[in-house]
């Protein structure tokens, strides 16, 4: 299978790229329409705060399971090249969900740090939120090649396990967010639970190694 997927690997950066890049375009292009020619547009529906909020944060945690996913389609595939897109990936998963703090930073609290502060004590859902953009913002500040080198592989590697605390917080945060008990905010924590699942056997396996070594 892999050498069939191999010519598609200069192709794969571009592509999460545009991937990725395709809902920041429909929102800019809805809100440009609503705010400049046509202030009744429905495109992003009659709540278009609260729809801009939600769409963003998925985009965050849809951008945080795809990198997630990256690893174990390359060991089950064995696809080496898709392993390109995983930190492309994990940056738009992190700028996706600045943008949706900075959404509601600017549009619900009239950037006030102080009622950010006040909220994220005061609502499980939003400190779960801010607990998963913190975890993401040592990942992105260390995305680099040269930030490789200065911490070294291991050390890095292990800094960047955050990504799995990042992923349970935003799946909670979405979780918590909405009213009851709703399929949509549940299929992406059974999506994030298999996917930490498959990573399982390969940690006993290497926990077993370490003791008998």
């Amino acid at each position: 299978m892999a050498h069939r997927l191999e010519p598609l690997g200069p192709w794969l950066r571009p592509a999460a790229h545009l991937f990725m890049a395709v809902p920041l375009a429909f929102l800019a292009f809805a809100w440009a329409e609503l705010l400049l020619w046509d202030p009744h547009s429905l495109r992003i529906t009659a709540e278009p705060v609260a729809y801009t909020h939600n769409a963003l944060g998925k985009m965050a945690l849809k951008a945080l399971l795809l990198a997630l996913a990256v690893t174990p389609v390359r060991r089950l595939t064995g696809w080496g090249r898709v392993m390109t897109v995983r930190r492309t990936l994990g940056l738009w998963a992190f700028f996706y969900a600045l943008v949706h703090l900075v959404a509601f930073l600017w549009l619900d609290l009239d950037l006030r740090l102080d009622e950010l502060l006040s909220e994220t004590l005061e609502r499980p859902f939003i400190l779960a939120g801010m607990l998963a953009f913190l975890a993401m913002l040592p990942l992105a500040l260390t995305s680099t090649n040269a930030a490789i080198r200065r911490l070294g592989a291991r050390r890095w590697r292990a800094l960047h396990r955050l990504a799995y605390l990042a992923a349970v917080a935003g799946a909670v945060h979405f979780v918590l967010r909405v009213k009851g008990w709703q399929a949509e905010p549940l299929v992406y924590a059974a999506i994030l639970l298999v996917l930490l699942g498959v990573r399982l056997p390969r940690l006993i396996r290497r926990r077993a190694a370490a003791a008998s070594a």
